[in-house]
């Protein structure tokens, strides 16, 4: 009796609080699921704790010593990538995942989604963003749904991978998109459903432009057409000439629409499953459509975990056995090859050419694979090799809770309230290939074949106007002895190249590490982490920590170390460094009410709509201490709702996008 005894005493004496905030304080009662050595984890595959063994070192093992030559200006080097924009790297959500990643709706934004974002942003200079994927094939726009909901989707066949939910959405969708782009640089990449085209439904095109503006870059005309045949959404024999009639009906009907904007469609959007995309392109698609199309695309994943997840798929793959493969450089090239003729077709024809959706594995990716260091520094090396290949961007996927390969993913509703968000590994990636491209928006790349071209010790450079920038070198060995460090010599002009020496006296050097490849936590960037499980709020934690590596001018060389295993981003200048490095990064903080008042229990369900339209009857404030009247610090603000108002007031911003509907 005593605990019952003292806990309604703490209750009656917090009674009359306003907000309370007990730092990691968990439920009374919580599910669990233990994970013992040898025991199957059957929890949200978020948050499966499996970490996989390093494989072997590589025999034979690659120089550990070696030198790299390089040029001081631009026009003395071949193979240059096009002009790269740092916002390389973006993300693809999910589109029934909306409102667990982003918010609830257009009064409502999720603010760890703004942390992160404004994290890229401040560092490429915006951040591309597409809300899309399988769902948005099935689609339809409403105007209202029960208990005030921005978004609700249908029950589907569990052991089916190609039923897709129909799902219902209401413009607070649109105007939680646009009311974030007033916050951070967000760009928005929408997608029109193509299941149906005898009834297509556009009215995603119209009022995104009209709520989104110059936010929306591009409307998605159809998802993986190649895969439709294959997963009964088409008849026997439906082929890339049908794809090519179903794009021009919707070009044919937004003319008719008399839309503000009709020159921003993209497509193919091929899965490369059961078609290329010269098959498309073969079809006259490009000149055809080219007054349409603001880009080209393609999706893809190196490979699949379905059969882990659904019958008639074959023998589910070990994670184990396949780590090794996604732990080279051969990884990025050969996923990149079938599009590299493509690239090609698409600067002919003046267009951007975009990943549109890609991750470590479909089927929501790998245990102990996709949560682990391994995938940050594949998807690294995997995004500099599209970039050097002359793709314009790429975009990877996020999913719910019951996905392996999320850059961030938010904790179940019902936990909201004791657990933040947990942050992959591969979201480093992000920022690491911002970083390495900066923000000029004219940076190109070359793949350096670095030491001899060893798959397991890859290296960039970046020239920006013209000039070098920066490098970019991998060490995809584990190795905690540090025998299999290794040191990379840069030489900058001088020797046999013909040109006076050039390296500079002192280069910077910003690394990013963990223990392993397969760590999961124990990831930082520059000396900075976004925390481990349950941990993160989107903001850096700790002393940024960027080493400055003395060269020898005499002998016209600079020494750069790069761990086993590792990333080195090296700056080589001051000019280069401030052109990835943000001066300050715009925070919001993450206190929103969730409950009330202080409950031993809450319905998940009003959980959940707790800050949106219904539920809270309008209270928006926060759970830590000190409430509203907490003190502002430089950018962070304690609820969105007063950062709204400290912008324009939440009221003000949705009024100006309705007057433009």
């Amino acid at each position: 009796m005593a605990l019952p005894t003292l806990l309604c005493a703490l209750f009656a004496v917090l009674s009359g609080v306003r907000a309370v905030t007990v730092y990691g304080q968990q439920p009374i009662a919580t599910a669990t699921t233990s994970y013992a050595p040898g025991a199957t984890y059957t929890g949200l595959a978020a948050y499966d704790p499996r970490v996989l063994d390093p494989p072997p070192l590589p025999d034979p093992l690659p120089p550990t010593q070696f030198g790299i030559q390089l040029s001081a200006s631009s026009s003395n080097v071949q193979g240059l990538s096009i002009p790269l924009s740092g916002a390389f790297f973006g993300f693809s959500v999910e589109m029934s995942v909306v409102t667990q990643v982003i918010g609830l709706n257009g009064s409502f934004i999720r603010p760890e989604f703004l942390n992160l974002m404004s994290l890229v942003a401040e560092r490429a200079g915006r951040v591309h963003v597409r809300v899309g994927g399988n769902t948005q094939e099935t689609a339809r726009m409403v105007q209202s749904l029960e208990d005030g909901k921005a978004i609700e989707k249908q029950q589907v066949d569990s052991n089916n991978p190609t039923q897709t939910p129909a799902l219902l959405y209401t413009p607070e969708i649109l105007y939680l998109l646009s009311n974030i782009s007033s916050l951070v640089n967000v760009k928005w990449y929408l997608g029109v459903p193509l299941n149906d085209t005898s009834d297509l439904r556009l009215e995603i095109a119209d009022w995104g432009e009209r709520i989104l503006g110059d936010n929306l870059i591009g409307l998605q005309v159809g998802n993986e057409p190649d895969l439709y045949q294959r997963h009964g959404h088409r008849p026997e024999g439906y082929g890339p000439f049908d794809y090519f009639g179903e794009f021009g009906q919707v070009v044919n009907a937004m003319k008719g629409m008399n839309l503000p904007v009709t020159n921003n469609l993209i497509g193919p959007s091929l899965a490369t499953g059961d078609w290329i995309p010269e098959d498309v392109w073969n079809t006259g698609f490009i000149p055809a459509y080219t007054d349409s199309l603001t880009a080209l695309s393609v999706e893809h994943y190196p490979d699949d975990n379905c059969a882990a997840l659904y019958e008639g798929f074959g023998t589910p793959v070990d994670p184990q056995v396949e780590f090794s493969r996604y732990l080279n450089h051969t990884a990025g090239i050969s996923i990149i090859q079938p599009y590299v003729n493509s690239t090609i077709i698409a600067q002919q024809a003046g267009k951007p050419f975009i990943m549109f959706e890609t991750n470590s594995a479909s089927c929501g990716g790998f245990p102990g694979i996709s949560t682990s260091f391994g995938a940050a520094l594949w998807a690294l090396d995997y995004g500099l090799q599209m970039a050097y290949s002359n793709f314009s961007h790429a975009l990877l996927h996020v999913g719910g809770q019951n996905v392996y390969y999320n850059p961030f993913t938010a904790p179940p509703t019902n936990e909201s309230s004791y657990h933040q968000w947990t942050v992959g590994p591969i979201f480093y990636s992000v920022l690491a290939v911002a970083e390495t491209l900066g923000s000029s928006n004219n940076s190109q790349i070359v793949d350096l074949n670095a030491n001899g071209g060893n798959i397991f010790t890859p290296g960039y450079a970046v020239y920006e106007n013209g000039n070098l920038a920066r490098l970019a070198l991998f060490n995809f060995m584990t190795d905690p002895s540090g025998a299999n460090d290794y040191t990379a010599t840069i030489s900058v002009g001088g020797g046999e190249s013909g040109q006076p020496n050039g390296t500079p006296a002192q280069v910077k050097v910003k690394y990013l590490v963990a223990p392993s490849v397969g760590d999961k936590w124990n990831v930082t960037w520059g000396g900075q982490t976004l925390g481990g499980q349950f941990e993160a709020d989107g903001r850096l934690q700790g002393e940024l920590k960027i080493d400055t590596v003395q060269c020898d001018q005499t002998a016209n060389t600079c020494q750069v170390k790069v761990p086993a295993p590792g990333f080195a981003l090296v700056f080589m200048s001051d000019d280069a460094m401030k052109e990835s490095e943000p001066a300050s990064t715009a925070t919001f903080a993450t206190t929103a009410v969730t409950k009330a008042k202080n409950t031993v229990t809450v319905d998940p369900q009003v959980l959940a709509t707790s800050n949106g339209h219904r539920g809270m009857k309008g209270r928006y404030g926060s759970t830590s201490a000190g409430s509203n009247a907490a003190p502002r610090a430089m950018g962070a603000y304690p609820s969105i709702v007063a950062l709204f108002a400290a912008v324009a007031g939440a009221a003000v911003l949705r009024r100006v996008a309705v007057r433009h509907v």
